[in-house]
């Protein structure tokens, strides 16, 4: 996607303050850091000191200032999508107005089907579709004729892999700088067993995603899941919104319960450094998602060259 220009921008914030101010809602907290987030962190707006100043911009003019961009018009589609769940509901005003928008611009997509569904009371089909999209981009194919629910924990009865196991513990034996060692401590921290143990998830999700966790520096709180998520969203892109940050806005920011892999909460989306946490995963320079990615490869490099070389920078300050 080429270089944002100034109009394009304002226009999109713009349309981002309209989705908040939709259906007579007052602008939150959330609604203003969120509009200053993307601003600073997406759209290179550090300029911007007040979403007031912003122009009422309606679908049209979204239209005519986005013509000809249309990969713009689906990246700012998503933004808006995320301004209507932001304050820890799915405000159906918002999402009317985000529908909007959509249509104007000629973007359909699934979080949208998601989205509409959800906010039409068919909550339990859009979060079972969400967990198979969310399946198939950790799988990067087709998930078809596959039971998540099995693939994610492989190991149990008979299917138990000691050695497997062994190769992880190893890593406790590592210098301390090294990616291996802080992948150990993340997992013995937080309880995790390792793969090939039978309570373990399968190594094709949990490797991964744990790795994503101390790259980034996220922790395992509900604020830090829905990041590492959005992180990951924006690092792999297979199903980005449907299958990362719609599930985790869903589980960790409305506690909507969704698997039995964690445990749902509420109030998990920082306003902030959700929009950071998307810029980061966009500027980095290997997907830990990739099939073709393997721990292994990494274990023994220093993390914070590591961080360098895949050009991840600092997370935000830490609540």
């Amino acid at each position: 996607m080429r270089e944002i220009g100034r109009g394009e921008s304002n226009a999109i914030l713009g349309a981002m303050r309209q989705i908040a101010l939709a259906g007579g809602h007052a602008i939150t907290w959330a609604d203003t850091t969120s509009v200053l987030a993307a601003g600073r962190y997406l759209l290179r707006r550090h300029d911007l000191l007040d979403i007031g100043t912003l122009p009422a911009v309606a679908p049209s003019d979204l239209v005519s200032t986005l013509h000809g961009n249309p990969d713009l018009a689906h990246e700012a589609v998503k933004y808006l999508a995320i301004m209507a769940l932001v304050d820890g509901e799915l405000d159906r005003h918002k999402l009317a107005r985000v529908l909007e928008y959509s249509r104007a611009l000629d973007v359909e997509a699934d979080y949208l089907t998601d989205l509409v569904e959800a906010a039409s009371g068919h909550l339990a089909w859009a979060t079972a579709d969400m967990w198979r999209k969310n399946f198939d981009s950790v799988l990067s194919r087709s998930s078809e004729g596959l039971d998540p629910n099995t693939w994610i924990r492989p190991y149990v009865g008979g299917s138990a892999a000691p050695a497997l196991v062994a190769r992880y513990e190893a890593l406790g034996q590592l210098p301390q700088n090294t990616f291996g060692k802080a992948l150990w401590d993340f997992d013995k921290k937080n309880g995790y067993p390792f793969p090939g143990d039978p309570e373990a998830l399968n190594a094709g999700f949990g490797t991964p995603h744990d790795s994503t966790h101390v790259i980034s520096g996220y922790d395992t709180s509900a604020r830090g899941e829905l990041l590492v998520s959005t992180f990951t969203a924006a690092m792999h892109p297979i199903n980005p919104m449907s299958g990362h940050i719609l599930p985790v806005i869903f589980f960790f920011h409305f506690g909507e319960h969704m698997n039995d892999v964690g445990h749902a909460g509420t109030g998990g989306l920082d306003p902030d450094e959700f929009w950071h946490a998307w810029a980061r995963g966009a500027e980095m320079t290997v997907d830990i998602f990739d099939p073709k990615w393997t721990v292994w490869d990494w274990v023994e490099r220093d993390l914070e060259a590591l961080r360098r070389d895949w050009n991840v920078t600092p997370a935000g300050r830490q609540p």
